[in-house]
């Protein structure tokens, strides 16, 4: 009858295991170790905390063994973890010093607070391997799309059931007017995925780029089969967006595949995300080609491309202005964040009138600086040239190549700029020692006497002020001054700056001196 009660409890603890592991998703083997960890704390407390207990369940039988651990030693001074060589040998002849013998234990009669205490142990155990069985499945699905359904929703933050573990969709991840109630089903892309301290947290978005991108990797199966693929994706989320595709295949229409047959994969998208508008635009190569197909539904009608500082700017008719810009600027913002380049908009009018203003100034100046007439001014203007230094240094057949120019006149306002250009450097380098600009920082040929005015007139004024300086501070403290004359990259500031850090570092490498020393 005893042994009928014992296979009994051993078969019941098998099913326990079995059924915890198949509800939490998790290895049989973590419930079992668990389970094991639990009866070595009710054992301790039945044999006393002093004592090294272990216990082993039998997978296959469930057969629960205890033991006690003794360390071998030739002379015992804790009895509970100690045996003496000569008491081990009794019980194994091969033992030596150093070894550890296990020592066999009645097994325990769990009282109810031992049976409390282990059940609290298995159910800490399971929820932590259920938890990193979670972070392992879902760590490598970031940037994927999932379905749940919503629990509950807390202060706007949706928490969703992904079967498996639980998920957070925070409120700013959410639609603007979108609306969950517990039962609900949601799709949303996973974006991160952190081991935190009460537990692993799946983070989900329903507003970010990616989400679109991977939806109408859904919709299209020439994006999933990765015949178009989607280049960039720019959302203002729940109101307009803004996607590029291209085609690898030129057979293939990437626009055409997108919006599918009667706008139906289009419209698929659009309803999920409650009506969000969606611009599919063509990808270019070429970034103005690209800046121009972003900014439909408006007509374009030139564009100036600055590459140095990824900025371009583009004229459009007069009645075209207010569709490129967008109610509150949304369609140039939404442009400029699919092509990564920085957008200017001007209408024809306004550029008309600033380039009349460019060549009025401009004619001005060489009028002034050359003391010429309005027509030599003019012809020069017409001609490209915009600084006294291109004036000045460019080479005489080329001025004189101008229509009405000769060698003579050539030659003559190429001195005048130079003498203007001498005189100019001249009262710059008063200024720079009345700002008190070091004389180390003129001696550097790449810096102009107008830019070193430039620096001093921002405080700029010693070795170690310049070396503070990052490369785009500079190139943009330069840029905005009309005192630098010729323009620095970012290349030949970041050159400046590490030859001004230089006597840092040879400061560094000298030894330190006793006070008085030479």
């Amino acid at each position: 009858m005893a042994e009928g009660a014992v296979s009994a409890n051993r078969l019941e603890l098998l099913q326990i295991a079995d059924a915890v592991a198949r509800e939490k998703s998790i290895d049989k083997s973590v419930v079992i170790t668990a389970m094991e960890e639990a009866i070595q704390r009710a054992a301790k407390a039945r044999y006393g905390a002093e004592n090294e207990i272990r216990a082993e369940i039998d997978p296959k039988t469930g057969e629960m063994r205890l033991n006690r651990l003794l360390l071998v030693v030739d002379k015992v001074e804790d009895e509970a973890k100690q045996i003496s060589l000569a008491e081990a040998m009794r019980r194994n002849p091969a033992a030596t010093i150093g070894d550890s013998i296990l020592e066999p234990l009645p097994p325990v009669d769990f009282g109810r607070i031992a049976a409390t205490n282990a059940k609290q142990v298995i159910v800490q155990k399971v929820r932590d391997a259920e938890r990193e069985r979670m972070y392992e499945e879902y760590k490598d699905r970031i940037s994927d799309i999932v379905h749940g359904s919503v629990k509950r929703v807390e202060y706007g933050n949706v928490i969703v059931d992904l079967g498996r573990g639980e998920a957070i969709v925070r409120r700013d991840e959410t639609l603007p007017r979108e609306t969950f109630r517990p039962g609900d089903r949601i799709r949303a892309y996973v974006y991160d995925v952190r081991r935190e301290q009460r537990g692993p947290q799946i983070f989900l978005s329903r507003t970010h780029p990616e989400f679109m991108a991977k939806l109408f990797g859904q919709e299209v199966p020439e994006i999933y089969d990765g015949v178009v693929e989607v280049v960039s994706v720019a959302r203002d989320p729940g109101s307009r967006a803004k996607i590029a595709v291209r085609s690898k295949d030129g057979s293939i229409d990437p626009v055409g595949a997108c919006v599918g047959m009667r706008g139906s994969r289009v419209q698929a998208v659009v309803n999920e995300l409650q009506g969000e508008k969606i611009d599919i635009i063509p990808w270019s190569p070429d970034p103005a080609t690209f800046v121009v197909n972003a900014l439909a539904p408006a007509e374009v009608a030139k564009v100036v491309m600055d590459e140095e500082q990824r900025r371009i700017e583009v004229v459009v008719p007069d009645d075209q202005l207010s569709l490129a810009i967008g109610r509150r600027g949304q369609n140039v913002r939404l442009a400029s964040q699919l092509t990564g380049w920085d957008i200017d908009i001007l209408t024809e009018a306004e550029e008309s009138e600033r380039r009349t203003e460019e060549f009025r100034s401009r004619s001005q100046m060489f009028i002034d600086a050359l003391d010429i007439d309005d027509v030599i001014a003019h012809l020069l203007v017409t001609e490209g040239f915009s600084s006294l230094e291109e004036v000045a240094y460019v080479s005489p057949e080329d001025l004189a190549d101008i229509e009405g120019f000769d060698a003579d006149v050539a030659g003559e306002l190429r001195e005048r700029a130079r003498v203007s250009l001498d005189r100019r450097d001249r009262e710059y380098e008063e200024r720079r020692r009345e700002l008190g600009v070091s004389d180390e920082l003129a001696s550097f040929e790449r810096l102009t006497p107008g830019m070193l005015v430039a620096l001093g007139e921002s405080q700029i004024t010693t070795l170690d002020d310049f070396a503070g300086l990052a490369g785009d501070e500079l190139v943009e403290l330069l840029d905005a001054s009309d005192k630098g004359g010729v323009k620095l990259d970012l290349e030949e500031a970041n050159a400046l700056i590490m030859q001004a850090r230089a006597h840092w570092y040879e400061d560094e490498g000298k030894p330190a001196t006793k006070s008085g020393e030479e």
